[in-house]
């Protein structure tokens, strides 16, 4: 297989993963997160200790968690139940809020 097809391949991919993300609304993700907020923080760093970061994950890693948990694929005693109660665009908003938040490292010295 000629690599420039394989090239083609990899950012037509890249493109319509990054398109699902720019269709959906940051801003109304932000509102949705607030009831995320007391476990995830409205930052997307987890207030909770048993709950994870979201911030800086990408749109697509969070979407497949939530569609996880809303099929029960994934189980989790709280996230199973706030899952399957997403409707209509609620997951890919809540992805595009979260992925949107930069997340930055300092390694110690």
């Amino acid at each position: 297989m000629p690599r420039s097809f394989v090239w083609v391949c990899v950012l037509s991919a890249a493109t319509l993963a990054t398109s699902q993300a720019v269709a959906a609304d940051a801003i109304a993700g932000k509102k949705k997160a607030a009831s995320c907020a007391v476990c995830h923080g409205i930052d997307g760093l987890h207030k909770a200790p048993d709950a994870p970061n979201l911030a800086g994950n990408s749109a697509e890693y969070i979407i497949k968690q939530l569609k996880a948990f809303q099929t029960g694929a994934r189980q989790h005693e709280q996230m199973s139940i706030i899952a399957k109660g997403l409707k209509g665009g609620d997951v890919d908003n809540l992805a595009a809020w979260y992925s949107s938040l930069k997340v930055t490292v300092e390694m110690p010295k």
